[in-house]
């Protein structure tokens, strides 16, 4: 499928412009390099969210690091669509409960009290991905609502569970998990809302 045919079609998404692997006449029957593609997809967007995890800063009296885990998590939602953005971020939760060392700082497991944050990126990008799909991403300022949106989500899980597990009142929980990160969550925003909708402007030139 041509980019054109990509940009012309309602409800595309970044990802939509990367081509399928052209495999061979057997395998193409059924749908398989689509499925291909969004694997690779998937697997991408867990990666990347991975590694971001790893740029990690640690807050003064708090237990939450700074981190570039929710901004790569939320760019992956809204690039990939809502489907393959669950899907890349359940990956990215279950292979970090398992042992795979890519939470933020190279941790894993569920034991850690910042672990509400990575369930709320799973509903954050089903909600950034959906809104995608209906054009947030081409205008610099519905892209700002939408990362504002995707980041609300993930503190009204995380904040609560970091409550929770850190035996902590609601109010020394927004203290220590919220408040911190307002600033960077507004240059977060600010990056993507110049980033995606430029993405688009140069795919409508090629």
């Amino acid at each position: 499928m041509s980019t054109a045919s990509v940009l012309a079609r309602p409800g595309a998404v970044l990802a939509d412009l990367i081509p399928s692997p052209k495999l061979s006449a057997s395998l193409e029957q059924g749908g398989a390099p689509t499925r291909v593609r969004d694997a690779a997809l998937v697997l991408g967007g867990a990666v990347l969210t991975g590694l971001a995890a790893q740029i990690a800063v640690p807050v003064p009296g708090s237990p939450v690091p700074v981190t570039g885990q929710t901004f790569a998590a939320l760019l992956v939602g809204t690039a990939l669509g809502a489907r393959r953005g669950v899907l890349s971020l359940a990956l990215y939760a279950v292979a970090g409960v398992v042992g795979v060392p890519w939470f933020a700082g190279g941790g894993s497991g569920a034991g850690a009290v910042s672990f509400g944050y990575v369930l709320g990126m799973i509903l954050a990008s089903a909600a950034v991905g959906a809104l995608a799909r209906r054009g947030a991403d081409r205008s610099p300022l519905r892209m700002a609502g939408t990362m504002l949106l995707g980041e609300a989500i993930i503190y009204a899980v995380g904040v609560p569970y970091l409550a929770l597990a850190a035996h902590l009142s609601l109010t020394q929980a927004i203290a220590a998990g919220l408040t911190p990160f307002l600033l960077g969550d507004a240059l977060k925003a600010a990056l993507a809302m110049g980033a995606l909708p430029t993405a688009w402007k140069l795919a409508t030139k090629r």
